[in-house]
């Protein structure tokens, strides 16, 4: 009430007395100087869109760590395993103050926790940031302020980037942030360097990351969702978790692990699906046995009370919702290629399939280096000769490989594993040839005496039978009537 019989006694001085425009100018001071509600603009960035991260909140978050003055009595700090720097954020209700182009702004962490939900967990927390300033400004703030600060945070970014593993959160919402995903630093060491794969198609899978990464333009002009789809296939102990995460690190990509077993219905695909950031890789592992998928022809699944179609799937993958992001990567692992619907596989879905094989020549010359720290050792070329006679995967080379940290007893181990594993191969194989001649066998006796049973039925039948084969058999029948063998 005083600030506007205040303002409303200047006002009627300044008519009488003060050209309009050096009114203007005095009102405008003092609603500042008095904080007058009326010549005051907030905007106000909510956390979330929806299902989807705010991006004006994310950048403004992130802008703010180089603003935080002396002024703000209270931060929040925190630092993730492997970092090297501090994270330092405005706590809630903490105020930053800053001038742009000569407009001052007022930024406000806001936090509201919300109620338990009915069903438990934890109280999830909504967050919103409150920028201030005067009324007149708003379109200089919207057009140029806005998009500065967004700049700059990429920028920042860059400077600062730490992949990130984004995992499944609370469904009520407890989720690390609020949202569906929570977070951890990607403290995976793999690189393409120290990864044990066929050399050459190491090579081919990194020209077609580069490829990818810069052909935003191509994917445009095209009409074509800016994504890219692999298949790893092959053994267990192959590396194909070591190779998302080589990827990840080369590229600078998030990793969103979708865990199927987690979902029951289509429509959890798509609010996730939105709800994943761009520049990032979207892994679904082991495919083949991570959830029963109902079949597309098949109709209901009365085995699962899940409601989850390879319709569903595919329209995740390769449908309208795929559209809903940018330089995105979806990978799908499996053991088994062959269990797969042959609709998940082609191009466009799957667009590239890398079969991660056992170990050979090079892989073990890779993990040799990588363990040992040798590229050359007396006893190399009779592991290489044992390696191309025996199946036998990385997982299981690097096992022996750290048995010892002299390499001279470690190779030595390895030799001799590999040996055994040749010599148990051989022995299996004997027993199975023997095991299989023997069925045989039976079967031919089987046969025989199938035989035997139908020639003392048929009585005064003639039958004759050639080598015992089924659909050689010839017969006929004395008195006219059918017989059927």
């Amino acid at each position: 009430m005083l600030v506007k019989t205040m303002l409303h006694e200047v006002q009627t001085m300044a008519k009488q007395l003060v050209p309009q425009q050096l009114q203007d100018k005095i009102l405008s001071g003092i609603g500042r100087l008095l904080g007058d509600p009326s010549s005051q603009m907030t905007l106000v960035i909510d956390e979330f869109n929806g299902y989807t991260m705010n991006q004006i909140f994310e950048a403004s978050q992130i802008y703010l760590q180089t603003k935080i003055s002396p002024e703000v009595s209270r931060l929040r700090v925190s630092r993730s395993p492997r970092e090297k720097n501090l994270l330092v954020t405005i706590y809630k209700g903490e105020k930053v103050i800053e001038v742009f182009e000569g407009i001052q702004l007022k930024w406000e962490l806001v936090s509201i926790t919300e109620k338990q939900l009915p069903m438990g967990g934890d109280k999830p927390e909504r967050r919103s940031l409150e920028l201030s300033f005067l009324k007149k400004n708003m379109e200089k703030v919207l057009s140029s302020y806005l998009p500065y600060v967004v700049e700059r945070s990429e920028m920042i970014k860059e400077e600062n980037k730490v992949v990130k593993l984004y995992f499944l959160g609370n469904p009520h919402g407890g989720a690390v942030g609020g949202g569906a995903w929570g977070s951890i630093n990607l403290d995976h060491p793999s690189t393409f360097e120290t990864l044990a794969m066929d050399l050459k198609l190491k090579e081919d899978l990194i020209k077609d990351l580069d490829r990818f990464v810069r052909r935003r333009k191509f994917y445009k002009r095209v009409g074509k969702t800016w994504k890219r789809g692999y298949l790893l296939h092959g053994p267990p102990g192959t590396g194909k978790t070591s190779l998302i995460a080589a990827m990840a690190n080369y590229l600078k990509f998030d990793i969103y692990d979708l865990e199927l077993t987690s979902l029951q219905r289509n429509s959890q695909f798509r609010n996730l699906l939105v709800s994943t950031k761009n520049r990032s890789i979207i892994v679904i592992e082991d495919i083949d046995c991570s959830t029963t998928l109902q079949d597309r022809q098949a109709g209901r699944n009365n085995q699962t009370t899940t409601q989850l179609t390879l319709s569903g799937l595919l329209n995740f993958i390769d449908g309208l919702w795929s559209s809903c992001g940018d330089e995105r990567i979806i990978v799908l692992t499996t053991n088994h290629k062959d269990r797969l619907d042959p609709a998940l596989l082609r191009p466009g879905r799957m667009d590239m399939h890398i079969h991660m094989s056992y170990c050979t020549p090079y892989g073990f010359k890779t993990l040799a280096s990588n363990y040992l720290g040798v590229s050359n050792h007396r006893l190399f070329t009779e592991i290489e000769r044992l390696i191309t006679e025996v199946e036998v995967t990385p997982a299981e080379i690097a096992e022996e490989l750290m048995k010892s940290e002299e390499a001279d007893v470690a190779l030595e181990g390895l030799v001799e594993f590999l040996k055994a594993k040749i010599a148990e191969n051989k022995s299996n194989g004997e027993a199975k040839e023997v095991d299989e001649q023997g069925t045989e066998r039976r079967d031919v006796v089987e046969s025989e005496k199938v035989v035997e049973t139908k020639r003392q039925k048929i009585g005064s039948r003639e039958l004759e039978i050639s080598d015992y084969m089924p659909c050689s058999y010839s017969f006929s029948v004395e008195e006219n009537q059918s017989c059927l063998l």
